[in-house]
């Protein structure tokens, strides 16, 4: 196969994505996620004996495969996961949201299509998903009402954030958000996964709910439905009256319907919701 460097901060990081299938099959690899055609997690690129170095290295390496030819080409055509993914942190940079810095990224070519697409980022030795974070182990951390409430409304700002700058991604899950605890600074929230990630002159309402219901699906499990409410309410900015809500709530019934029908058909059919469209 034939390796083409899409993108590296330095030549120390062109040096390391080069590296990939002999990084990702070493001890120095922890993986993450092993699943289909994914395989990601963090590399550790430190030399023995230098441990405690101050500027010692841990990055994240993600490489996805290809399945067929036939796919490859099409990725050829209109963008690799990899492109996509140094599109959609530039986006985020551009607009001061938080992401992984990228590092490196490269696709990997055989018969003219694409067969593999990597990237480098930096890692975020500090975070953790929206989920653990929220929760910690065993579920200690969730009888904290008030610390829940603090990262519900940090996440509901940094959303409502990434809208009002006409950016939305189309797999908003509670795992593509990243949190940080900052002390008396409050909590820091990243995007993560940011092939998903795409510019638009300004996000309307259905695109907004699509994101809200996906993330709101996502958060079912470790949050009541007192504590998602709050969170609409953190991210509109405002409490809807009876009337408004009711509008809101056919939104969201429609979306979840919408999400439904794509999973057991492929493709979103009916049409999109309408109530409140001049909402941000």
């Amino acid at each position: 196969m034939r390796n083409h460097v899409l993108y590296a901060r330095s030549p120390k990081w062109r040096a390391v994505i080069e590296r990939a299938d002999e990084l990702l099959a070493s001890p120095d690899f922890r993986p993450l996620k092993a699943q289909g055609k994914t395989l990601a997690g963090f590399i550790n690129l430190t030399e023995p004996g230098e441990a405690n170095r101050p500027d010692a290295d841990t990055a994240f390496i993600k490489r996805v495969e290809i399945p067929s030819w036939a796919r490859g080409i099409y990725e050829r055509i209109r963008g690799s996961r990899a492109e996509h993914s140094i599109a959609g942190a530039a986006m985020l940079e551009t607009y001061g949201l938080a992401h992984p810095e990228p590092l490196a990224a490269m696709n990997s070519y055989a018969g003219g299509a694409i067969r593999a697409s990597y990237l480098l980022s930096r890692a975020l030795l500090d975070a953790d998903t929206l989920s653990r974070f929220a929760v910690g182990p065993g579920g200690v951390k969730r009888r904290d009402v008030r610390r829940r409430k603090r990262i519900s409304d940090a996440v509901a700002l940094e959303v409502q954030r990434l809208h009002a700058s006409g950016i939305y991604t189309r797999d908003l899950q509670e795992t593509n958000l990243m949190v940080e605890d900052h002390g008396a600074e409050g909590f820091k929230v990243y995007f993560i996964d940011h092939e998903d990630f795409r510019k638009v002159a300004t996000v309307g309402w259905d695109r907004r709910m699509l994101n809200l219901v996906h993330l709101d699906r996502s958060v079912g499990r470790f949050l009541s439905r007192s504590a998602r409410l709050d969170f609409l309410y953190s991210y509109l900015g405002w409490r809807p009256d009876r009337a408004d809500m009711r509008k809101i709530v056919v939104d969201i019934m429609a979306t979840r319907d919408r999400i439904e029908r794509r999973k057991r058909h492929g493709s979103v059919a009916g049409p999109a919701p309408t109530a409140l469209r001049g909402i941000g």
